[in-house]
């Protein structure tokens, strides 16, 4: 076979496919010897009925028909293939005749492919990265969170007035529109710190500046959108609050020393606690800098992109991270509305994280592809074959052609040159290290600690 394309407007492309007069031949050739295997003709054995019969009982034409449907169905998947196509919809054929023996076959077809675009540059890409080893700043930023899991609450002294980074001792008497007590909220003594979300914000104001003995009544409507766990029962409801502040306390962490290294944590001293924190700190960067670099060089490479994504491609990614969000929540026996009631949002802002999430996916798949175009990436039978083995399917040789038959073949060559697109950007990114502490760490050093900040 043969092919030739033919750029048109809006991204469609005819292609024009040619099978030569020796293969048309041999394909009649054989429909006839099915045709007589398969069916009956009185007055000759099966397989043993000449072309006149044949043609006699079935028509004129059937075998040249069969023969072109064939060469249709499988010469699209061959131009597909042939001339690196990626369709984006259905294809529209069109054949005038159909097969006849001794001429070559010719048809065509339009079908939408994606798009190619271009970017403004395809220098390296410039991008930050925290450094590959534990800096001083996320070894004293761990230690900074070890430290606070052992916080301890002193009394301030009497004159102290509460302020938003304190806490303070609270008898709280708590009665609705009937009198009737509160309990979930009243409590002869709570630790409460303001801006903790345990209370509303408006009783946060009413409590600040208080002192130690001082006492406060004040009433509160509380909204229908309250989002305090011991409040939102009684939303829409006015609630009258008695206030004692029993004392005012401050927040004293540990001093880091070698003996609070040793006793609280397990370490035997602080330079053997600051080496311990630093070899986590690198094991888990060895685990996550590459998908952060990954992350960093498509981001960046995204900018470079020339024009506006497409909104056909964008809706189609859409459906596919819908399909699979779905296709997950069902798994874990989830619902939407519990999904979005743990996560805290909307289902409108669901909506929109999906569409961002798509742009971005699209328009970064586009930037690779450009890339790979740029600077002649390409990808070979035995690479795409080694997609298949990853795969784990029995028969990977066989599972290939059928994808290459069923013209499905291109998916695989996609991900596999942008894969390799990827990795040539990563590898030749322009990299500057950065000292601060990496926001994503989070070091486990003792059960000990743990426990501290389960109790907390």
């Amino acid at each position: 076979m043969k092919t030739n394309k033919e750029e048109l407007l809006d991204n469609q492309v005819k292609v024009t496919v040619t099978v030569d007069a020796a293969d048309v031949d041999s394909r009649i050739n054989k429909t006839y010897r099915d045709f007589a295997a398969r069916y009956n003709f009185p007055g000759f054995r099966k397989g043993k009925a000449p072309r006149k019969v044949i043609d006699n009982a079935l028509g004129a034409e059937a075998v040249a028909a069969t023969v072109s449907e064939q060469l249709v169905n499988e010469g699209y998947p061959f131009a597909i293939e042939a001339e690196g196509l990626f369709p984006m919809g259905q294809p529209k054929f069109s054949a005038d005749e159909i097969a006849k023996a001794g001429e070559p076959y010719e048809f065509s077809f339009e079908i939408e492919v994606k798009p190619s675009y271009e970017l403004t540059s395809y220098d390296p890409v410039e991008i930050e990265m925290p450094a590959s080893g534990a800096t001083e700043a996320e070894i004293d930023d761990q230690l900074e969170t070890m430290r606070g899991h052992y916080v301890e609450f002193v009394d301030a002294s009497a004159a102290k007035k509460l302020k938003e980074d304190n806490f303070a001792d609270l008898k709280i008497v708590a009665t609705d529109e009937t009198g009737k007590n509160v309990e979930t909220v009243s409590s002869e003594s709570r630790l409460y710190g303001p801006g903790s979300g345990m209370l509303s914000e408006a009783f946060d104001k009413e409590i600040m500046g208080m002192k130690k003995g001082e006492t406060r009544e004040f009433e509160l409507l509380i909204p229908v959108t309250e989002d305090s766990v011991l409040l939102q029962p009684l939303a829409g409801q006015k609630v009258k609050f008695e206030v004692t502040c029993t004392v005012v306390k401050k927040k004293e962490l540990p001093e880091v020393t070698d003996e609070w290294a040793k006793e609280t944590m397990g370490f035997e001293n602080v330079a053997d606690m600051r080496e311990r924190i630093a070899q986590s700190i690198e094991v888990q960067k060895d685990s996550y800098l590459p998908r952060l670099k990954e992350n960093n060089c498509l981001q960046a490479l995204m900018t470079r992109v020339e024009g506006e994504v497409p909104g056909a491609l964008v809706e189609q990614q859409q459906t596919n991270l819908l399909q699979e969000f779905f296709g997950q929540l069902q798994g874990a026996g989830m619902t939407l509305d519990g999904y979005l009631k743990m996560q805290g949002i909307t289902s409108d802002q669901f909506k929109a994280d999906i569409k961002a999430q798509a742009t971005d996916e699209v328009k970064s798949g586009l930037a690779l592809d450009a890339w790979a175009r740029h600077n002649g990436i390409e990808v070979t039978d035995a690479e795409v074959l080694a997609e298949f083995n990853k795969a784990g399917v029995p028969d990977p040789e066989g599972m290939m052609e059928e994808w290459r038959q069923e013209g499905r073949l291109y998916l695989i060559r996609e991900g596999v040159i942008r894969g390799k697109a990827v990795n040539q950007v990563m590898e030749t990114a322009v990299v500057t290290e950065t000292d601060a502490p990496a926001k994503d760490e989070t070091v486990e050093v003792s059960a000990e600690d743990e426990k501290a900040a389960e109790a907390e």
